[in-house]
């Protein structure tokens, strides 16, 4: 599988939750659009169950439903059985579903976290600095997300499929009448939804307890119908149907063998606490279908093709006896064209924009970003990426969209859900560091982050740090006008440690403490660039920690003043598949600590991935800097040593008043961590070449060569490699938290 693995194993195993038989409230029969021919037969309803991606089944059952002119008047599904029965009842054909279930990017839409690409530049800044998905809120006090996956991708799917029927108020206006349950977790009873938004009703009938957030709808807050009624075979005898097909595609209980795994003990305590449930639901069936599945699990979402398949074939060897509900081809194409005339395939063109969910500012910058939508037929992947970016900016879990009728005019809705946990938000760290058996670097902390703070779109950004690098620091963001513009005053004390070495030995350790205010200016280019341009004061003292003293100590005020400039277009902090990233800075140091006098200072650097195939990459780095041939103060000289910095040498081995780095190599995705550890798991190797120097007559050029594992995990990336350089110089090193 390759897809984001933190929530897709949750998404499917509780999709078929059913956990005991609850009465549900009858509602009163509406008999289908159809001729005096069709309505003189048994009216027949299929009940379709939840069984996460082993759903993709009741795709062939339906196939063959077609394939043999039985026609249905009424569906009703709970979880995966509600989105494809949905789809049925939309007038979408079995040869349109399969097409539509092989197109979806699953990866994307069963990630939980926005994906790097869609983040603001504020937030790339974040994920850059603290490579981690994890997030807690400070919303009346610590708390965690109500969901690991608050739903925004899969949400943006129901919208898009129901587009067409957003202002439609019952759902028996469908080309076949339709229902879905959901379970009200308050009252703790199930929810028949046949009214209202079908998008929601689709979201609340999947919106898994502790994956997805609830869904609130007219005062109640829903979850999956899986929890108490999994297979709704009384939910289509109530909608009047005389014939009740029910499809069964929930996993059967394991053995022994089966349930040494996460996935297989989970799957087998879903299956015992259903299994009561499911079978009184299916005595109340006329007729059950259960296609037999075999090794497929709730998690195979990209094999919904193979499902459909054995759906078909399950149906071919149990619905015989369905036989006798078949009609001859002039009644079934007169079914047909009563289901036709009532599906729709367009969307009215929306007249304005309105925003609900949120007031205010946040409301009116929603409405303003959208304008250009106005007047425009709706082209849903375009409308999809923009609602995803504004997500992207942190406030909100997700951002949907319908088409109302108001007014006798038709308007964009926009759903806008805020974080119910949060602002301020915590982004938690754990950092550790090693390239010596003996000694290993340990920091942890945290940045808070708190928004309109001062007036919208400011930002008020905290780091706390502690460990072998400290760090305490405030920014404070604030926006100017809405082309980018931004000022941002900051101040920080931060301490680390700093190794020097003598002919390869390290002899001595600096500790360096620096603290000081700033302030920026500059400007915001879309998500992918910014240029910052500020000055700096304050003051630094660097002394002898362990060992000799190679350095005089230094001690001082410093001041200066920069310009700095980022581009992005990677799609991925740790490990991206593409783009390219360029850094470029300049500094002119007015004062600084054991410098004789003023100096520039100028650096670039950067990095390209490009994928080569389905699980691998190729990439390149580097990087150069100099002063100019002016003397700068040793806080200020350049360093190269340590991972992708040349491997096989120490931190920091080599100091000079220039350098340059580069490198390249090759990574292979081998696998992926366990579902709630992490994701993916790449080797690879690389090469490294480089130098610094104080004057170009000491240039050495080293190379080495380098290789390690590489694991995404749920708290940032871990890293174990070696490296091995010229002169037998050799090194292991580990890290977690940033991928150096």
């Amino acid at each position: 599988m390759k897809w984001k693995r933190i929530t897709s194993v949750y998404l499917a195993f509780v999709m078929i939750f059913g956990l005991m038989p609850v009465a549900v409230r009858a509602q009163t029969p509406v008999p289908p659009a159809s001729t005096s021919t069709i309505a003189r037969r048994p009216r027949i309803g299929l009940a379709l169950s939840g069984g996460g991606a082993r759903g993709f089944a009741h795709i062939g059952v339906l196939e063959w439903i077609e394939q043999h002119r039985i026609p249905i008047d009424y569906v009703a599904g709970t979880s995966m059985g509600g989105l494809i029965g949905a789809l049925y009842a939309m007038g979408m054909t079995p040869a349109e579903m399969r097409d539509f279930a092989e197109k979806i990017d699953w990866d994307k839409v069963l990630s939980g976290p926005p994906s790097y690409d869609e983040l603001s530049f504020r937030r790339k800044e974040d994920r850059r600095t603290y490579p981690t998905d994890f997030e807690l809120g400070v919303k009346g006090g610590l708390r965690v997300p109500i969901g690991v996956n608050p739903g925004h991708q899969i949400n943006l799917v129901f919208d898009r499929i129901t587009l067409p029927y957003s202002t439609i108020k019952d759902f028996e206006d469908l080309p076949i009448p339709f229902a879905c349950v959901a379970t009200d977790m308050i009252a703790g009873e199930p929810v028949i939804l046949k009214s209202g938004s079908l998008a929601n009703a689709l979201r609340a009938t999947m919106a898994i307890p502790g994956v997805f957030t609830p869904v609130e709808l007219d005062g109640r807050v829903l979850a999956d119908g899986g929890l108490l009624n999994n297979i709704p075979v009384d939910v289509v005898k109530a909608m009047g149907a005389d014939v009740v097909i029910a499809i069964n595609v929930g996993t059967p209980l394991g053995q022994r063998e089966n349930i040494e795994t996460l996935i297989g003990m989970l799957s087998q305590v879903i299956g015992v606490t259903t299994i009561q449930s499911d079978r009184r639901s299916l005595q109340l069936a006329d007729y059950v279908i259960t296609p037999q599945l075999g090794s497929y699990t709730l998690s195979d979402f990209k094999a919904s093709a193979a499902l459909a398949d054995l759906g078909l074939r399950g149906a071919n060897e149990q619905a015989s006896p369905l036989l006798k509900f078949q009609v001859d081809e002039a009644q079934w194409q007169e079914h047909l064209a009563a289901r036709r005339a009532r599906r729709r395939t367009e969307t009215p063109r929306p007249m304005s924009v309105e925003v609900a969910g949120v007031g205010g500012l946040a409301a009116q910058e929603i409405e303003h970003d959208l304008q250009d939508e106005v007047g425009q037929t709706v082209e849903p992947q375009r409308l999809e990426r923009r609602l995803s970016e504004v997500r992207g900016g942190g406030r909100y879990e997700s951002v949907g969209y319908d088409i109302v009728q108001l007014d006798r005019e038709p308007r964009l809705r926009i759903q806008a859900k805020e974080k119910s946990y949060g602002p301020p938000l915590i982004t938690p760290v754990i950092q550790m560091q090693s390239t010596e058996a003996n000694e290993v670097d340990l920091a942890a902390g945290f940045r808070l982050t708190n928004f309109d703070v001062g007036g919208y779109g400011s930002e008020l950004r905290t780091d706390v740090i502690l460990g072998s690098r400290s760090l305490f620091g405030v920014e404070y963001y604030r926006p100017i006008g809405r082309k980018g513009f931004f000022l941002a005053p900051r101040a920080y004390y931060a301490s680390e440690r700093v190794d020097l070495y003598s002919s390869g030995d390290k002899v001595g350790q600096y500790r360096a403490r620096r603290g000081g205010a700033a302030i920026d200016a500059g400007i915001i280019f879309g998500r992918r660039s910014q240029l910052r341009v500020g000055y700096e004061i304050g003051r630094a003292h660097a002394n002898v920690d362990i060992g000799g003293p190679l350095l005089p100590d230094v001690t001082g005020p410093f001041s200066s003043g920069s310009a700095r400039f980022v581009f992005d277009s990677q799609d991925s902090a740790i490990v991206p598949t593409r783009g390219a990233r360029l850094t470029a800075d300049a500094y002119w140091h007015f004062k600084s600590p054991g410098a004789p006098q003023g100096f520039p200072k100028s650096s670039v650097g950067g990095s390209l991935f490009k994928t080569v195939s389905r699980p691998g990459l190729v990439f390149g780095f580097g990087g150069a800097g100099t002063t100019f041939d002016r003397e700068p103060g040793p806080l200020e000289q350049f360093t190269l040593g340590g991972p992708l910095r040349l491997s096989a040498y120490g931190s920091d081995e080599f100091r000079g008043n220039a350098y340059v780095l580069v490198g390249g190599g090759y990574l292979h995705r081998v696998g992926y961590l366990p579902t709630l550890l992490g994701r993916k798991i790449y080797a690879g190797g690389w090469y490294e070449g480089g130098q610094t120097f104080f004057h170009h007559s000491d240039a050495n050029y080293r190379n080495d060569v380098a290789g390690g594992l590489i694991l995404e995990t749920l708290l940032g990336p871990a890293t174990i490699g070696g490296a091995w350089g010229e002169g037998g110089r050799g090194k292991f090193f580990f890290s977690f938290g940033r991928f150096f």
